[in-house]
C-alpha cells in the first residue's frame, strides 16, 4: 500500500484527492494538511506528497519540496497545482520534485504519476513536459532558472537592489542578469521584458 499526503490549502481541493486516491486499491491517504510547514513535518510518515505550490503565508510548495526531499530516506514529492510557467516548474525540478502534474489531470493520471513517483519515476503533465524539451531543443533563447527568478522579482516590482538584497546578489549580477533576458527576449526594458515573458507563460504575474 502507498501512503500519500495530500497538502493543500483548500479544503475542497484535499476532499477531491482524497476520493480520487481512495478509489485505488493499492493507495491510501494518512495525512492532510493545509500548510506547507505542517507537510514538512509529517513527510517522513508518508511514500509520496501530493504538494501544492502555492500556501497563502508562510513557506512554499517549493519550499517544502526542498526540505522533505532533502532529508535523509524522505518520501517523493510529486507536485500538483494549477501553475504551469516556467518559474514555477523550475523551482518545483530544482527543489527535488519528482513530477509535476497539473490539477485537472485526469484521475487516472493522477493515480498513475503516485505509483510512478513512489517507484522513483519521474512523471510529468504534457504541457510541462513540452516546456522542458523546449529549453532542451533551444537553450540558447530560454531563460535560466536565475534569470527567471531575477524577472519574477522584477515583475513584483522589485528594484534592482531589492533585488540583490533578496537573492543575496550584487546588484552589477542582477543588471547582469537583466541584459542577458533582455537580449533573449529581443526586448529593450524592464516593462517589455515582463509583458514578453509573462504572454510567453515563463513567469506568472501576481495580482496586485
Amino acid at each position: 500500500m502507498i501512503r500519500v499526503l495530500v497538502a493543500d490549502d483548500h479544503p475542497v481541493v484535499r476532499s477531491g484527492l482524497r476520493a480520487v486516491v481512495h478509489g485505488e486499491p493499492d493507495l491510501v491517504v494518512t495525512v492532510e494538511v493545509a500548510t506547507a510547514e505542517e507537510a514538512v513535518r509529517q513527510a517522513g510518515s508518508v511514500d509520496v506528497v501530493l504538494m501544492d505550490l502555492r500556501f497563502g503565508d508562510g513557506m512554499s510548495g517549493a519550499q517544502a519540496t526542498a526540505a522533505i526531499t532533502s532529508a535523509p530516506a524522505g518520501p517523493r514529492v510529486l507536485v500538483l497545482t494549477t501553475y504551469d510557467t516556467d518559474a514555477d516548474i523550475l523551482a518545483a525540478i530544482e527543489a527535488g520534485a519528482t513530477g509535476y502534474l497539473l490539477k485537472d489531470a485526469p484521475p487516472e493520471d493522477l493515480a498513475a504519476a503516485i505509483r510512478a513517483a513512489a517507484q522513483g519515476r519521474s512523471a510529468l503533465a504534457p504541457a510541462v513536459a513540452a516546456r522542458l524539451m523546449d529549453r532542451v531543443r533551444d537553450p540558447g533563447t530560454t531563460l535560466s532558472a536565475r534569470e527567471t527568478e531575477v524577472l519574477g522579482l522584477v515583475a513584483d516590482g522589485l528594484s534592482n537592489l531589492a533585488i540583490s538584497r533578496r537573492l543575496h546578489l550584487s546588484q552589477a549580477t542582477v543588471k547582469s542578469h537583466l541584459v542577458h533576458v533582455y537580449a533573449k527576449l529581443g526586448v529593450d526594458s524592464r516593462t517589455a521584458a515582463v509583458a514578453v515573458a509573462t504572454s510567453r507563460g515563463l513567469i506568472r504575474r501576481h495580482p496586485v
